[in-house]
């Protein structure tokens, strides 16, 4: 089995979670989603858990943070620059925040960060890697 990571967000509203994950291009996994949880495919190693508040606190008695705060900066990788611009729209016209962070270009790698609908930050990127600075 390939290694594969499951991130486990907490959200107020599954449904609309669903439903702005799937606009960013995430696929839903419906075997291992239910009333209380969703599996949102990004790629064959990456999923996230989008988790009802009640179930989050089955796994975890800490405190689910404010949307104001961040905990975790999670970063996802796209083909090009126009595909974190577009990502980036995306977020925003479905009830995200687009540009939570400032834009980032360092010419070899540009990214742009975006809030999901329960302030969970994302930021999309897109990295050259035969560009990269030599030491």
């Amino acid at each position: 089995m390939p290694r594969m990571i499951f991130v486990n967000l907490p959200v107020a509203d599954l449904a609309a979670s669903i439903a702005f994950y799937e606009a960013l291009g995430f696929r839903n996994n419906p075997h291992f989603s239910d009333a209380t949880a969703a599996c949102m495919v990004w790629s064959e190693a990456i999923h996230v858990m989008l988790l009802t508040h009640d179930k989050w606190r089955t796994f975890t008695t800490r405190p689910i943070p404010p949307a104001s705060s961040s905990e975790v900066l999670l970063a996802i990788s796209l083909d090009d620059r126009e595909a974190v611009d577009a990502l980036n729209a995306t977020a925003a016209a479905n009830g995200g925040t687009g540009d939570i962070n400032p834009a980032q270009d360092h010419g070899f790698m540009y990214s742009r960060a975006l809030a999901d609908l329960d302030g969970h930050v994302w930021e999309a990127f897109w990295m050259d890697p035969a560009a990269v600075p030599a030491d």
